[in-house]
């Protein structure tokens, strides 16, 4: 019997321990949501115009991945205020509808890749109406989305693997923010480019794409280290993410992407 009386006070040490552990965990990302909101912002002011400019030439398909992608980043708000807050019970319901949030996030995204191929065709048929962006530039960006997609849907999946460990499961989840940035905060600062250079030819499309990913790898490495979080795989995950829409010109230049390309997605 005292072996069993032992056992079990070990086990309940054991619970303490780990109880003890969350709690100071959730105190750590205790106004997480607040930050979580930053991000959300610069996602509106950066995708503002090419959206709500053009809202009734959207197609459904815009649509669907501009709703998505905005559900998603309040999704990443409110659930860390319900973690914060001891409202885990409405946590873990809301964590099963984000699966399906994020999916559609995902599955939007890649569904919209022939628009670009399309935009290609235009702009080698049309070059005067586009401006600085080049063929070459459409080819590039279903590249560098899908790469961003992977990136996305892998650490959605690592967040769940991760769900009984609150702080994995947390930074996981914070990378999402991070690996899906650029296309709306690279269309901002084309936007104010434009406005400051004016829409022509001449114009360096690939400026707006280096400095928002400035912009994003360094908000995430401040981040990482209020968060203690440097080292950890979803920063290397979002900083190589970043790095790789760089190569976006000599990707969408590639004559074998291209092709590639032009064979796989269809319309």
């Amino acid at each position: 019997m005292s072996g069993i009386l032992m056992y079990n006070r070990l086990l309940e040490s054991q619970r303490i321990t780990y109880r003890k552990l969350r709690i100071q965990t959730m105190k750590k990302y205790y106004k997480f949501y607040l930050y979580m909101i930053i991000p959300m912002i610069i996602m509106q002011l950066g995708i503002a115009m090419d959206y709500w400019g053009e809202f009734t030439d959207n197609t459904w398909a815009v649509h669907i991945h501009y709703w998505s992608g905005t559900v998603w980043y309040l999704f990443l708000i409110i659930q860390p205020y319900y973690a914060a807050h001891g409202k885990i019970e409405k946590h873990r319901t809301n964590g099963m509808i984000g699966i399906f949030i994020a999916g559609s996030v995902g599955l939007g995204s890649l569904s919209m890749l022939h628009r670009d191929i399309r935009l290609a065709h235009l702009a080698m048929e049309f070059p005067e109406k586009f401006g600085p962006f080049k063929a070459w530039f459409f080819y590039g960006v279903p590249v560098v989305e899908t790469v961003m997609i992977c990136a996305f849907m892998y650490a959605v999946i690592k967040s769940i693997v991760y769900r009984k460990d609150l702080a994995n499961h947390a930074w996981w989840l914070i990378s999402t923010v991070f690996l899906i940035m650029m296309p709306a905060l690279g269309r901002g600062v084309q936007f104010i480019q434009i406005m400051i250079s004016g829409f022509t030819p001449d114009l360096n499309a690939m400026v707006g794409i280096y400095i928002s990913a400035a912009i994003i790898i360094g908000f995430a490495i401040v981040s990482a280290i209020k968060y203690n979080k440097l080292k950890h795989p979803a920063t290397i995950l979002i900083i190589c993410v970043n790095l790789f829409n760089c190569l976006l010109e000599p990707v969408g230049k590639s004559e074998v992407i291209q092709n590639i390309l032009e064979t796989v997605i269809k319309g």
